[in-house]
């Protein structure tokens, strides 16, 4: 498996140094959220739960400021065919999760399932963790500013479908939002961006950034998207 540029055992920072402005409001939401204000779904009281990062890369595109999503490939035992933030557990090696952990775990996944180069990414905050019920992973948000884009796409097709970004001009259309619906009982803020339905712990990041970022448009919360029991 491939490692993170620098990031392996070396020095691993979060720097604001440099951000543009209209990150600002990213950066106060990241200082001051509280992690009720994100998710109902916190860590184990009594740690247990798997360690684990994903990165929530923000760039610049033709169209403004977007985010880097993958989608899940379909034979994957967890979350199979969903769109996510890059991500996944931390490993030994990338050190201690209460540290700097999560920042390497999230720049080696990253390059690992999408072939981002690491060097260009600026790491300017984390958000508090939150927990996944239905996978057990206890997952540390980590955002990013893309101040050297590199390109990106399918590493390994057993692990991922397609790489793409989308603009956060489309995240916040009200035409593009819907409330999702599981069989299960399950029901939270979902994206209809890019031929792809963003639900869960993706979406549910994402509709919280989007809330406290300030950034947010009123959408009609009675548009509701039936997910699939497999889902």
């Amino acid at each position: 498996m491939t490692r993170a540029s620098g990031t392996q055992g070396g020095p691993v920072a979060l720097s604001r140094d440099g951000l543009p402005a209209w990150l600002d409001p990213v950066v106060r939401a990241a200082e001051t959220v509280r992690p009720t204000q994100l998710s109902r779904f916190l860590p184990p009281r009594d740690g247990s739960g798997r360690q684990s990062a994903v990165l929530i890369l923000f760039g610049e595109g033709e169209r403004g400021p977007e985010l880097l999503l993958m989608e899940r490939a379909g034979s994957l035992r967890s979350h199979a065919g969903q769109p996510a933030f890059p991500g996944g557990a931390l490993d030994p090696e990338d050190g201690d999760p209460q540290g700097e952990g999560p920042l390497r775990a999230a720049l080696r996944e990253a390059e690992e399932e999408t072939g981002l180069d690491p060097s260009g990414v600026q790491l300017f905050g984390v958000l508090p963790r939150l927990y996944i019920p239905v996978s057990g992973f206890v997952v540390t948000p980590v955002l990013g500013w893309w101040r050297e884009p590199s390109p990106v796409g399918v590493v390994d097709p057993n692990e991922t479908a397609r790489v793409f970004t989308v603009p956060v001009a489309d995240l916040t259309h009200p035409d593009n939002r819907a409330t999702a619906i599981h069989p299960s009982g399950f029901h939270g803020p979902a994206f209809l961006v890019e031929s792809a339905l963003v639900w869960g712990f993706t979406a549910g990041v994402i509709d919280r950034l989007l809330h406290f970022a300030g950034w947010e448009r009123p959408w009609d919360r009675d548009k509701r998207v039936p997910l699939d029991r497999r889902a």
